[in-house]
């Protein structure tokens, strides 16, 4: 079948996120005006000079999928001697993460609004991040929909490329059918070893602040798994 923009289905990649359509509010959208040309990335089909980027040389944290930004900004603010990249997809949580930089001036933050796979195969260099965080992903929770979760071979072998020689993936899920999922995708990769597993109620988050999505599956009485997983 042909569609509008003339790709066959077959064509479309299998995308890890929905375009959810959210309604921004006027402070969003100001941000979005006037601190986007700051913060923002545009995203093309080259890789990224990083110094540039940052205009310094140093350690880069990307976290993929940051929701509303507060805990991206907070980290960067708690860790001022390294660069943070975040990418999401979300207008509404992007002009609040915006917002938030824009607040305590985060000069270690940039924002890109595109699919994470395709940053990471076009703009981001071999080699050159020193930790990847995935927090709470789309579990897709239904059988149908699990090829589209993001974490699979081909992503962790992404993520491996990226990463420096002993750089880290962090991930956390509040989905148990999820957490038996990356047990078995991350055991099989011969790219990382587990430093670190933990199972709790909310109350140990490995290395990392709480995320809205973690207090709302604690609201459901769901458990979180956490994993530091180290590049080989």
């Amino acid at each position: 079948m042909t569609a509008r923009d003339g790709t066959t289905r077959h064509d479309r990649p299998i995308r890890s996120f929905v375009r959810r359509a959210g309604r921004l509010t006027a402070s969003q959208r100001r941000a979005l005006e006037a601190l986007w040309p700051r913060y923002g990335v545009g995203f093309e089909d080259r890789e990224l000079d990083l110094d540039g980027l940052f205009g310094r040389s140093a350690a880069r944290v990307m976290e993929i999928g940051f929701g509303n930004g507060e805990t991206l900004v907070q980290q960067a603010v708690q860790h001022p001697s390294l660069d943070f990249i975040g990418i999401d997809v979300h207008e509404p949580g992007i002009g609040h993460c915006l917002i938030e930089a824009g607040r305590v001036d985060a000069a270690n933050l940039r924002l890109i609004a595109h699919d994470a796979i395709e940053v990471l195969e076009t703009q981001i260099p071999i080699d050159s991040l020193c930790r990847i965080n995935l927090y709470f992903p789309d579990p897709w929770p239904k059988k149908r929909h699990h090829k589209r979760r993001i974490i699979k071979p081909s992503f962790v072998e992404l993520c491996a490329d990226r990463l420096e020689s002993g750089g880290s993936l962090f991930i956390a899920t509040d989905w148990a059918n999820y957490a038996e999922h990356i047990d078995r995708i991350l055991a099989e990769s011969g790219a990382f070893t587990c430093v670190e597993r933990r199972e709790h109620g909310g109350e140990s988050p490995l290395d990392r602040p709480a995320t809205k999505f973690e207090r709302r599956g604690l609201r459901l009485g769901h458990r979180i798994w956490d994993w530091h997983f180290g590049r080989l």
